[in-house]
């Protein structure tokens, strides 16, 4: 019991990456408000019925959970999904920002609405959750904020341009949660899921190596998730924060954090024709080689 005593939210728990941390935070004794708006993958329609599911689950099984149907992008909706589990449960311990939609295009065939409705959705999600957590979580001074983000955030995809920008501004967001609460006990750290979701299936697969990574993927069970989330908002992580943590089948990775990598120095200043002349042989062994000639990731981050 690990999270004994603990109050829980999860958003986008209704399904998948989310169900599956919600499932195991109440096994190991947190109680959990479940929080989904029953979308489609791209962010369409309502329904209360996979929230309300999961809060079956974990009743049934023992556990002390609630649902909850608020939507995660506007200030208003994160304050009423962190309001539940205070009128429930009387506390708020564990905020875990899972929430998602897709909305895949070409860069040069994407709306403003497919732009604005990722970024809403995921990025200022996680923002509206934690900030309406984060007086509480001081005022405690003790709380566990866990952000999923995404390789396509941190290596990048084809088009997913407002899908990679928000999980990768998630990863900015995380690490100043980590800074500005570090002071009041409280941590901050982000996971990059692999696994077999709803959103997932809705890639196009296309070609022969699409359907290859998808059957690669399909044996990665999103529970698989899970266990890391549960460390990570337990007792036993106190000291660990502004992390990038990866989860990929039964792999659990540590990014590297951006550090310099070469540098150069002109004692007498840069022109724009020192730097032509320079920087290309100075920084050749070093430069991201972007490969275009594979339609899966522009490149394996693990490799």
């Amino acid at each position: 019991m690990m999270l004994k005593d603990k109050v829980a939210v999860v958003t986008g728990a209704g399904g998948g990456i989310g169900r599956g941390i919600a499932l195991l935070l109440a096994k190991e004794g947190a109680k959990v408000v479940v929080n989904d708006i029953g979308v489609s993958a791209t962010g369409e329609g309502h329904d209360t019925t996979p929230a309300d599911k999961v809060v079956g689950e974990i009743v049934a099984a023992g556990g002390a959970a609630v649902s909850n149907h608020d939507s995660v992008a506007s200030l208003a909706g994160g304050e009423k999904i962190i309001g539940t589990a205070l009128e429930k449960f009387g506390r708020i311990d564990v905020v875990v920002n899972n929430a998602g939609i897709l909305r895949d295009r070409m860069l040069f065939n994407m709306s403003e609405d497919d732009w604005d409705a990722v970024i809403a959705v995921h990025l200022k999600g996680t923002f509206a959750c934690t900030r309406a957590a984060a007086p509480h979580m001081r005022q405690q001074k003790s709380g566990r904020v866990i952000n999923i983000t995404s390789t396509s955030g941190l290596i990048g995809n084809y088009g997913q341009a407002n899908y990679a920008a928000a999980k990768m501004g998630i990863v900015g967001l995380t690490k100043v949660t980590a800074l500005d609460l570090a002071r009041y006990g409280v941590t901050a750290n982000c996971i990059a899921p692999f696994a077999w979701t709803r959103m997932i299936g809705s890639i196009p697969t296309e070609t022969e190596a699409q359907k290859a990574r998808v059957e690669k993927i399909k044996k990665m069970d999103p529970a698989m998730i899970a266990p890391l989330v549960t460390f990570l908002a337990s007792d036993a992580a106190q000291e660990i924060s502004g992390q990038i943590f990866a989860v990929r089948g039964k792999e659990i990775v540590l990014f590297s954090q951006p550090r310099p990598i070469r540098q150069i120095v002109d004692m007498e200043g840069w022109t724009a024709e020192k730097v032509a002349a320079v920087v290309p042989q100075a920084f050749k062994n070093s430069f991201y080689k972007l490969d275009v000639t594979t339609d899966v990731f522009p490149y394996d981050p693990f490799v």
